[in-house]
Order: structure tokens, then C-alpha cells, then sequence
């Protein structure tokens, strides 16, 4: 049972460096009322009354990992602009180490903008470049990993499709991983989806695999063939997919035969599955750095991911939390 090793899992994983490379994103959330129209437009007036800066993509995927009392090192890239300057006070606020984030001149910090109102989601604004970092960016992501290349037993790849993991840069951080013996966990997006060779573990969800394949899966039979082109595609050590509702499926590919493992949801009230794919690619890591096998990482972050979705917003998972939870619920 996970209750019986999770002490000495995260007590081995405690203060462990995991490295985390791919966009980083700033979540800014403007809260306030509406209570009349404006008489320029027939537009709603929004009165803000406060604003909430909160870590988004990669950065908060090294939020997770911080909570969970590992020690992030988030590589990536920001604009010279004030997002930039409040998503690393943020950081700061939090503890992190800000080292790993390369400030370029050519594109804005990623940043989404989420208008709210007595709990209604009014509108969104993003500000961002999908354009590909240039080599000399390239070359600087490179030189921070080499540099710090033996404290890391793992390194996260986590690509929202904002130019920053391009073909050849994936390309070598794969080559000084297998180098270093480091393990690489993905999770992929659509424009690269096929890039990542040799993961230890891949990490789409259902819906980013279908739309890689460009057909959807009707049934369990048809999930199982994708899943044994994809395996064969990339090949990866450990395929897991994540489900939604219906939780999370582990592939992998032994002598040729396929092995499955299914893990159910263990949510229980769903508010907001924001964030909840950062929080399984980060428990994940989190585990295996502790020495937790493969299935028992899955099982632990499929329970951290029904914790982390019955909260409204995008939260990260506490150590303790999850811990007292699994404990309590006799996993």
C-alpha cells in the first residue's frame, strides 16, 4: 500500500534538485465587480478591486515541485517588461531560485490576463510570442544545464507550444541526458509532440494524443492502439495518459509485449481541472526522486491530482496535504 512508503519517499526526495526547462507563463488575475453598463458602448464596467500574480506553465510545475519540498531549477525565458520583473518577485516571494531565467529582447513574457468577476469569468487577455527562441537563446538554455548537469537525477520538459523547446534543442538536451544518466519526463504539446525520443516517461493527455494522431479513440481497443504506435514512435520507457474522469492509464513496452495499468480518478468534487496536468508531471518527478517505482509514482500523482481539481483556481499540491490525505484514506 502507497500509505506505507510515502513517509520514506518524500523524506529521500526532500531537498532533491529537479530541473524543469520549457514556457514559462505569468497567470495575472484582475478581481472585481460589475454593476453598470458603460455609456460610451453597451460594454460592461469593470471596477477592479484587486490583482492577484500568480505562476503559470513551467513556472508552476516548479511551484509544485517546491511545495512537494523538492528544489526546483526552472530554466527559461522572460521579456524586459513589467510581467517579466513580477513573475521573479513572485518566485522570489516564494522561495525559488530565479538563476535558470534567461531574459531576451525580442518577445513579451507570456502572460494570461483573466478578467473575473463575483467568480465569472469575464474575459481573458494573453500577451505572448509563439515564435522560436533564437540559437544564441538556445545556446544559453544549454550552458545553465550543462553547468549544473550533475545535481540533477531528473529534468521535466514542459512545452506549451511557445517556441522555447524547438527540435534541436530537445534534440540535445536528450543527448546530455542519456550522457549524464538523468531521466527526462515529458509533457508534450502538439507541435513537438513526436520530437521526444528515448522519455523515461511521456505524459500527454487524452485529447493532446488524439489530436497528434489526428483521429480519436473510441473505445479502450482503439486507445490501445494509438498508444502502441506512439510507443513505438518515441519510444519511451513509460507512456501514461491522462484520462480526466476516468484517471490515468501507464503503457510500457517490455520484449516486445505492451503492459497496462489503470489508475481511477480519485477526485471527488471537481471545481477546476486548471493546473492539474502541472501537478501530475511535478508528483511524478517529486516521487521518482525519492525512489518510488513507476506505478507507485503514478498512483501517488493521480491521488495529488483529485486533490489539487476539487480547489477553485490553479493550486499547487502541499506535501503535507498530500501525505495526511493518503494516510487518511487508507491508500
Amino acid at each position: 500500500m502507497i500509505k506505507n512508503k510515502i513517509d520514506k519517499i518524500f523524506e529521500k526526495s526532500s531537498g532533491k534538485k529537479i530541473c524543469i526547462i520549457g514556457d514559462i507563463m505569468l497567470d495575472r488575475y484582475l478581481l472585481g465587480d460589475v454593476t453598470r453598463i458603460s455609456p460610451e458602448a453597451p460594454v460592461q464596467v469593470f471596477d477592479i478591486k484587486n490583482t492577484e500574480p500568480k505562476l503559470g506553465g513551467a513556472a508552476n510545475v516548479s511551484l509544485n515541485i517546491k511545495t512537494l519540498d523538492a528544489e526546483p531549477f526552472l530554466i527559461g525565458i522572460i521579456g524586459r517588461d513589467i510581467e517579466g520583473e513580477i513573475l521573479k518577485q513572485v518566485m522570489h516571494g516564494q522561495g525559488q531560485n530565479t538563476g535558470g531565467i534567461i531574459t531576451v529582447e525580442d518577445r513579451p513574457t507570456t502572460c494570461k490576463t483573466r478578467v473575473i468577476a463575483s467568480s465569472h469569468h469575464l474575459l481573458r487577455i494573453d500577451s505572448e510570442s509563439k515564435k522560436e527562441i533564437s540559437k544564441d537563446t538556445e545556446n544559453k538554455i544549454l550552458e545553465l544545464l550543462k553547468n549544473n548537469e550533475k545535481d540533477f537525477e531528473i529534468i521535466i520538459l514542459q512545452d506549451y507550444n511557445k517556441g522555447v523547446l524547438t527540435k534541436s534543442l530537445i534534440k540535445n538536451i536528450f543527448k546530455l541526458a542519456k550522457k549524464n544518466n538523468i531521466k527526462v519526463l515529458v509533457d508534450p504539446k502538439f507541435d513537438n509532440f513526436f520530437e521526444y525520443k528515448d522519455a523515461f516517461i511521456f505524459k500527454p493527455n487524452r485529447k493532446e494524443l488524439e489530436d497528434a494522431f489526428g483521429r480519436k479513440a473510441k473505445n479502450d481497443e482503439e486507445l490501445f492502439k494509438i498508444c502502441n504506435e506512439l510507443l513505438n514512435k518515441v519510444r519511451c520507457y513509460n507512456l501514461v495518459i491522462t484520462l480526466g474522469e476516468h484517471g490515468m492509464k501507464v503503457f510500457n513496452k517490455t520484449d516486445g509485449k505492451m503492459k497496462t495499468h489503470s489508475i481511477s480518478t480519485r477526485a471527488r468534487n471537481v471545481s477546476d481541472v486548471s493546473g492539474a496536468g502541472d501537478t501530475v508531471i511535478s508528483t511524478l518527478a517529486v516521487t521518482l526522486a525519492g525512489g518510488a517505482k513507476i506505478f507507485e509514482a503514478v498512483e501517488i500523482a493521480n491521488i495529488a491530482a483529485g486533490i489539487v481539481v476539487e480547489e477553485v483556481g490553479i493550486v499547487p499540491i502541499e506535501k503535507n496535504i498530500l501525505i495526511r490525505h493518503i494516510k487518511q484514506n487508507n491508500y
